[in-house]
């Protein structure tokens, strides 16, 4: 590991599946000191294996309350129908002036205080490219979470990627669009890919120049500030290739059907909670 260079407080992540590993491993390579983190894992097994793979102290939950106790920031990476369970459990053993973080799609804001009581809170949605430091992370704090707070909330998602603070009326929103998106772009990635073999490219090559396509394409929108039309239009000659196949893609809908499924992934973020909990717990 490197030297550390990444100043947080003493942390422990709640659940180290495909963000909590994304996360720790993310802080572990800016250079955070190891020793200020902690990781909760579902069992003894579990504990030993992140134990090995990234030099952290884990623990069993069942075990878990005095590394709770002397946390700062807890991260819960667990999956939405699982917090509210956790929380409760958890709840007797969080210092007061602990921060907790939660990733759990769909779950608000409320609903946390509800579970641990008035606290410093903060939402946060990563997406998994957070996973090779290329994440998005937007963060949604609750009205007791000072600024100090969130800022040390930004500082502990930064190593994943670029970051960004919006109210939380917004969140279902960030996840059809930013935790989802990636998925649609794999969908691309594999259509361009096909579409190379089609004609004539081996498959190794194609799916090269696909998935370089589309990740200098990115950077130029994001490095020139320029709007992605305006970038389309610059690659677009008259009676040329580019445009012909323009025509033919927007012939098939591929612009409406791409908005769309962002429509449609944040309208089933909105609806997360409802599937795990009964109509009757009024909230």
């Amino acid at each position: 590991m490197s030297s550390a260079t990444l100043d947080i407080p003493p942390t422990t992540l709640v659940g180290i599946g495909v963000m909590g590993r994304a996360l720790l491993g993310g802080l572990l390579r800016a250079g955070a000191d190891a020793s200020r983190l902690s990781a909760v894992t579902r069992d003894a097994a579990s504990a030993e294996q992140v134990e090995a793979e990234f030099g952290v102290a884990a623990t069993p939950f069942a075990d878990a309350a005095e590394v709770l106790a002397a946390s700062h920031q807890v991260v819960m990476c667990l999956k939405p129908h699982k917090m509210e369970a956790a929380l409760g459990e958890m709840q007797a053993h969080l210092a007061a002036d602990a921060c907790l973080i939660s990733i759990a799609a769909g779950v608000r804001l409320q609903e946390l205080e509800g579970w641990c009581g008035p606290r410093a809170l903060l939402r946060v949605m990563p997406n998994t490219p957070s996973r090779v430091g290329a994440g998005m992370i937007v963060v949604s704090p609750g009205e007791h979470a000072a600024s100090d707070e969130i800022e040390a909330c930004l500082e502990l998602f930064r190593p994943l990627g670029r970051t960004l603070v919006l109210d939380e009326e917004h969140m279902d929103a960030v996840t059809g669009l930013s935790a989802s998106g990636p998925a649609f772009v794999y969908v691309v990635i594999e259509a361009l890919t096909d579409g190379g073999v089609m004609t004539g490219l081996p498959r190794a090559t194609a799916l090269e120049l696909a998935t370089q396509a589309v990740l200098g394409a990115a950077r130029m929108v994001l490095e020139t500030g320029q709007h992605p039309a305006e970038l389309k239009d610059a690659v677009t000659t008259p009676a040329g290739c580019t445009i012909s196949a323009l025509l033919r893609l927007e012939d098939g809908g591929l612009r409406s059907v791409l908005s769309r499924g962002v429509q449609e992934a944040a309208q089933a973020a909105g609806q997360v909670q409802s599937k795990w909990n009964s109509p009757n717990r009024g909230r």
